[in-house]
């Protein structure tokens, strides 16, 4: 008997080998599975311009990496004595022009170079409502908590959308690796401060532009995350106490779901040994000199030289 409807993402033709880089961009969902990519030792970037969610916005971050084009003061806004800037997250601004400056350009040369070398680009998208910010008459990524009166919001248009995405694949395709793979996902998280009616709008807008888009490209595709959480994961002790974000045990599923997915058998073996390592690095005690202790550092260290050994790149840089 089956008591649930199972969502299983179809199996990759191309595998994430163990020397591939995944370059990741968009909402905080992104985010989550970028950290169990770096868990696992795997080469990653996330968000070179924080957590951003619409289509518009992450082409235009895209843009920018893939022309390394730098940010300078024009760019930016000041808003209860920070310099901000409306195409990032607010985790860039800072009270000094210069070092808000400095964290975003910084970033762009991060991305632009990482982008070069990118196996594996995912995609993730929250959010089919933007915000304009009226002063500037600019469409913009994160509105830094400014006072409402100060923007309008709206739905992108079909027309908007699938423009940002064909760009986008455009820029990706034209700076990362000849067989490079492009992975969209729509974010689970709902946005409920928009309405229900209004999220659900949203992200079939978002789902149905991916889909029009993608069918035009090789090497795009889409993964069926929102479809996992809504339908496979139906039920609410998959998610955080705020109703709304997926817990570790529905973001360890669906990472699962993928690695069975898009993981070579190494890949995947080689990730695993790497979790249960984090896992035993925070072991801690009160006597580092008590011999038992001593004994299993020994044989973690022998575990993370075994690791280190099967790759080119870094790996648990702090032990």
């Amino acid at each position: 008997m089956k008591f649930r409807t199972e969502v299983d993402i179809k199996d990759s033709k191309k595998k994430i080998e163990i020397e591939d880089k995944i370059f990741s961009i968009g909402s905080c969902f992104a985010s989550e599975m970028s950290d169990l990519f770096s868990q696992g030792q795997i080469q990653s970037v996330n968000n070179p311009f924080g957590t951003i969610f619409n289509p518009f916005s992450i082409n235009n971050a895209v843009k920018r990496l893939h022309d390394s084009e730098f940010y300078d003061e024009e760019d930016l806004i000041t808003f209860n004595d920070e310099f901000i800037s409306l195409d990032h997250h607010t985790s860039f601004d800072t009270r000094y022009i210069h070092q808000t400056l400095e964290k975003i350009n910084s970033k762009i040369v991060e991305g632009n170079q990482f982008l070069q070398e990118t196996n594996w680009v995912i995609i993730t998208y929250g959010t089919s409502f933007i915000y304009e910010f009226v002063p500037k008459q600019k469409l913009v990524a994160n509105c830094h908590k400014i006072p409402q009166k100060f923007f309008t919001k709206r739905l992108l248009t079909n027309q908007e959308l699938t423009d940002s995405i064909y760009t986008t694949i455009l820029n990706i395709k034209d700076i990362c690796k000849d067989d490079v793979q492009i992975l969209f996902t729509v974010s689970p998280v709902r946005h409920t401060k928009d309405g229900m009616v209004e999220n659900q709008l949203s992200k079939s807008k978002l789902i149905t532009a991916i889909h029009e888009t993608i069918c035009q490209f090789e090497d795009s595709h889409y993964l069926p995350i929102y479809e996992i959480l809504m339908d496979d994961l139906r039920d609410y002790r998959f998610y955080k106490e705020d109703m709304i974000h997926p817990n570790s045990q529905a973001i360890n599923y669906i990472f699962e779901k993928f690695g069975n997915a898009f993981f070579a058998d190494e890949t995947q073996d080689f990730i695993k040994e790497n979790f249960k390592i984090n896992k035993a690095l925070e072991h801690k005690t009160d006597d580092e000199k008590n011999p038992k202790y001593v004994e299993f550092r020994e044989k973690l260290n022998q575990r993370i030289e075994i690791q280190r050994k099967k790759v080119k790149h870094k790996i648990f840089p702090n032990n």
